[in-house]
């Protein structure tokens, strides 16, 4: 029986998912290999019939350049009890599996660590890589290397977002957006910096200061204010959805949303829509301090998630999948596959990534870096101690709205 590979995909589409799964069945296909496709993610080694399918050079070839996911995937995250209840170790046996082949984010990392470690500790001979992805670019690769996806997220995201400034230029209005992103905002800040919006608000910006509704709004409004002083009277605002997971569970519940959260206890984010609920406090707000400006709402997040992947982003998951290979015939497993600048690849072991709870933790904007700090000094637009008296004119406290005062920088 021929040596054989699985792979599975875990959490949510990115683009590229299709090329580092069809990428890693042609370079192991090359090698003399049966390639295994396993549907629904982890739920398909905790089952007794998971549904798969052998992948060959012509379905590779196929979808290898397609956004969205070929292969069916999940969220599932196995318990303690599924492990030693339910892991079909079967389908490894039967299959004559050498290396299962994961492809995901931090939840899916977290996950490939724990069968990591089991397959050693059962002294199961069969290795394990996985393979960073995500749009939010929140895994902890070295050197800000990109997880994959995330660039041609962020291009269709500043696609939308140049078209949505250009609207608000056209009409004269502000246009309030709202980019995915979970617990980081690398994504809203490039969408932001490409797209020279003038207010950017992801939830690293509050590193001195505890974060709330309120403040959310004050920066909205310092932008809207120092803008309508230079004689502007439209623009965009990007809020990450983020700075939903640092909000107290009292001021959300103040806002009038009630939040519902997924297996792995995040906030379903995706259920309701974050620029609709700025756009309403935003209006009250203005209402209240008699400022006359039309804002609108927009959401960016599953618009982004299964488009085809920008060059980029072919190559470097081209890249990602040969690094597997690489890493594979090299003796490595229990590792993350890491593929550097000059395009060499390199094991990045899952134990030493971990927290003490076990989970890789998620990887933020760095506020002191060099990207972040060029945004917000050269193109972000708020009120500064300069801007009072004139400010004066359209708001009786402008130091209430000073960009500085409120993030406490």
């Amino acid at each position: 029986m021929k040596d054989s590979i699985i792979i599975l995909c875990g959490g949510g589409p990115a683009p590229g998912m299709n090329t580092v799964v069809c990428s890693v069945a042609k370079t192991f296909l090359a090698g003399g290999f049966r390639v295994i496709g396993l549907h629904g993610g982890y739920s398909g080694l905790f089952s007794k019939t998971p549904r798969t399918e052998d992948l060959d050079f012509f379905k590779a070839d196929s979808y290898f350049n397609r956004g969205g996911s070929y292969l069916q995937m999940s969220r599932f995250k196995p318990t303690d009890e599924d492990f030693e209840k339910n892991f079909n170790l079967a389908l490894f046996q039967d299959n004559n599996v050498k290396l299962l082949v994961t492809v995901g984010g931090d939840d899916t990392a977290s996950t490939a660590n724990r069968i990591a470690k089991f397959l050693e500790a059962k002294k199961y001979p069969i290795r394990n890589i996985h393979v960073p992805k995500t749009i939010d670019n929140d895994l902890p690769l070295p050197a800000n290397a990109p997880t994959f996806g995330f660039n041609s997220a962020k291009d269709e995201g500043a696609h939308i977002a140049r078209t949505i400034y250009e609207d608000a230029r056209t009409s004269g209005n502000w246009l309030l957006i709202s980019a995915m992103g979970r617990s980081a905002g690398h994504l809203a800040l490039g969408i932001g910096e490409a797209t020279h919006c003038p207010m950017t608000i992801i939830p690293e910006m509050f590193n001195k200061t505890s974060i709330n509704v309120d403040k959310i709004i004050k920066l909205t409004l310092s932008a809207i204010l120092k803008r309508k002083l230079a004689g502007i009277p439209y623009g965009t605002v990007v809020v990450a959805e983020g700075v939903f997971h640092d909000l107290a569970p009292e001021d959300i519940k103040a806002t009038g949303v009630h939040m519902t959260y997924d297996e792995h206890g995040h906030p379903e984010l995706g259920k309701i829509s974050k620029a609709v609920l700025f756009n309403e406090l935003l209006e009250k707000e203005m209402k209240r301090l008699g400022l006359k400006v039309k804002t609108r709402p927009v959401e960016i997040g599953y618009d982004v998630r299964c488009q085809d992947p920008i060059a980029y982003d072919l190559t470097y998951c081209s890249e990602l999948a040969m690094g597997v290979y690489d890493l594979y015939q090299k003796g490595e497993t229990g590792c993350m596959v890491y593929v550097d600048a000059e395009g060499n690849s390199h094991p990045l072991y899952l134990h030493d990534l971990q927290n003490e709870e076990g989970k890789i933790p998620p990887r933020r904007v760095d506020m002191n870096g060099g990207i972040a700090q060029n945004y917000y000094k050269y193109i972000c637009n708020y009120i500064t101690p300069a801007d009072y008296e004139a400010a004066k004119e359209l708001v009786p406290n402008p130091e209430d709205y000073d960009f500085c005062k409120i993030l406490g920088w």
